[in-house]
């Protein structure tokens, strides 16, 4: 478990710049006509995956999602849930 811990940092450190650059990627794609887009399940997969962090702040930095009530809503509520599980990890 102590590599885990150890390497958790950099894996967190490494989703969340991966879902902020992909929220800024998918809102210039969006302003692209015909450009490929980034599936929303996508999106979520990578807050769910540990990027919510990333994922909040790209949603809001690049205005993109934020009329969707699932994002708006959801993301928060994932990263929540993630910093509630850190937390209780912490403690054990």
């Amino acid at each position: 478990m102590g590599a885990f811990f150890r390497y958790a940092p950099i894996y967190l450190a490494a989703i969340n710049v991966l879902a902020f650059l992909t929220y800024g990627w998918d809102k210039l794609s969006a302003k692209r006509s015909g450009a490929h887009r980034v599936p929303e399940r996508t999106l979520f997969a990578l807050a769910l995956l540990g990027g919510s962090a990333g994922a909040v702040g790209g949603m809001f930095f690049f205005h993109h999602k934020t009329r969707h009530w699932y994002f708006r809503y959801g993301l928060p509520l994932i990263l929540l849930s993630q910093l509630a599980l850190a937390v209780w990890l912490k403690m054990r």
